[in-house]
């Protein structure tokens, strides 16, 4: 006899990421999930994607082209080194980034236009 698995559905994560997605497309934002890790290829290789710490989400709002980038966390999700790291470049560089924990820290930081909302060294506006 063969026993299987049992199939868990997507996590918190995943299901407030794709809650964020339809929300900020239906906020007139044009939104991408980044596929991060590695993935084998027909000759026995591996793709690699984005670069470790790449925020989960980027997009763009419509009305003035402004990018920016949403890690998605669950409620008690923690942000890792490389995650930091990326955080501390995109600060530099004064780009639209934030961690969301749910969709309406999402819509925070876009139409706000927030600079590092939800990290540790964030201080506000």
């Amino acid at each position: 006899m063969i026993y299987r698995r049992a199939r868990r559905g997507p996590g918190p994560e995943h299901r407030i990421q794709n809650a964020i997605i339809a929300t900020l497309n239906w906020r007139r934002c044009a939104v991408i999930r980044l596929n991060a890790g590695a993935i084998p290829t027909k000759n026995g290789g591996l793709f690699r994607g984005v670069k470790p710490g790449t925020p989960d989400l980027i997009g763009y709002r419509l009305k003035d082209r402004q990018v920016f980038f949403i890690e998605v966390k669950a409620p008690k999700g923690r942000i890792s080194q490389a995650q930091q790291l990326y955080h501390l470049d995109l600060m530099h560089k004064h780009v639209i980034h934030g961690i969301a924990r749910s969709v309406e820290d999402a819509v925070k930081i876009v139409s706000e236009g927030l600079v590092g909302y939800g990290y540790p060294d964030y201080k506000g506006a």
